[in-house]
């Protein structure tokens, strides 16, 4: 499904820090190199869709009833989820998706941490890339063809309702964690958010525009029609930044101190930019 985004050690001990800027969801450690994060977000994000797609082609071929493929489907997710994100989150932040990559930048713009368009350049093409050769690698796994278009139609406006709800979900509970100092808890939160989000969104939860195209290879129980990607991907879009405006209304000064009194406990402040 989607993915998205994780705590990482370094973020978690910036976090703990009173009075401090808290750091985004993909906060990464400054000696990791642009190229070794770029490779985490590729292989991060189609592990996440092989897990997605593989899972689906599994649940169908050992039953017809839909729910139980939808138990199926959701329940690898989850875990495949929260392993990607505690292995890969302190390389790379584990976005796995553009939406939470370009959530990161605008933050970093308004003086925030995040990511500079630099490397929202190099992640997102590593995202995709990743997105499409996990739906490949899915298919190729279980004797398909490399390459099927799905012929899935998902167009409805429901179904475009569901993804600004799923993706303004996910950048609530990612930013939020953020503002709040549990980033530690980011890979079974998201992961359970994501598995939540499949039973109560019409949409099954995408809310991941690079796990949208890549799906878009496969047609599979996870398939989604290439017609329909471009409906998806704007929902996406348009429910991260619903995430971001609620962030902004429900967490703007929690937890924060003025400069002087941190200073007057002894305690350092962060740099606020630590990519």
């Amino acid at each position: 499904m989607s993915a998205t985004d994780a705590a990482t050690p370094d973020a978690s001990a910036s976090a703990s820090v009173p009075g401090g800027p808290q750091p985004a969801p993909g906060g990464t450690p400054p000696q990791a190199p642009l190229g070794a994060r770029a490779a985490a977000e590729l292989v991060g994000t189609a592990g996440l869709v092989a897990v997605v797609v593989g899972s689906g082609i599994q649940a169908t071929e050992l039953t017809h009833d839909v729910a139980l493929q939808l138990l199926a489907n959701s329940t690898a997710t989850v875990f495949g989820l929260g392993v990607l994100i505690a292995l890969l989150g302190p390389v790379s932040g584990a976005h796995f998706n553009p939406v939470v990559t370009l959530a990161e930048w605008w933050n970093a713009r308004r003086g925030a941490p995040g990511v500079t368009l630099r490397e929202t350049a190099v992640y997102l093409p590593a995202q995709i890339a990743g997105a499409i050769l996990g739906a490949i690698l899915a298919n190729a796994m279980f004797g398909k063809a490399l390459v099927t278009w799905s012929t899935h139609h998902r167009s409805s406006r429901h179904l475009l309702l569901g993804e600004v709800v799923a993706t303004a979900g996910l950048i609530l509970l990612i930013f939020g964690l953020a503002r709040t100092d549990r980033l530690r808890f980011a890979p079974v939160a998201i992961a359970s958010y994501i598995g939540a989000a499949y039973w109560f969104t019409s949409s099954t939860s995408f809310a991941n525009p690079a796990v949208t195209i890549g799906r878009a290879f496969t047609n599979t129980f996870a398939g989604i029609a290439p017609a329909s990607l471009p409906g998806f991907i704007g929902a996406q879009l348009a429910g991260g930044i619903v995430g971001l405006a609620l962030v902004a209304v429900i967490f703007t000064s929690r937890g924060r101190k003025a400069p002087q009194d941190a200073s007057a406990e002894g305690e350092q402040l962060p740099h606020p930019g630590h990519h």
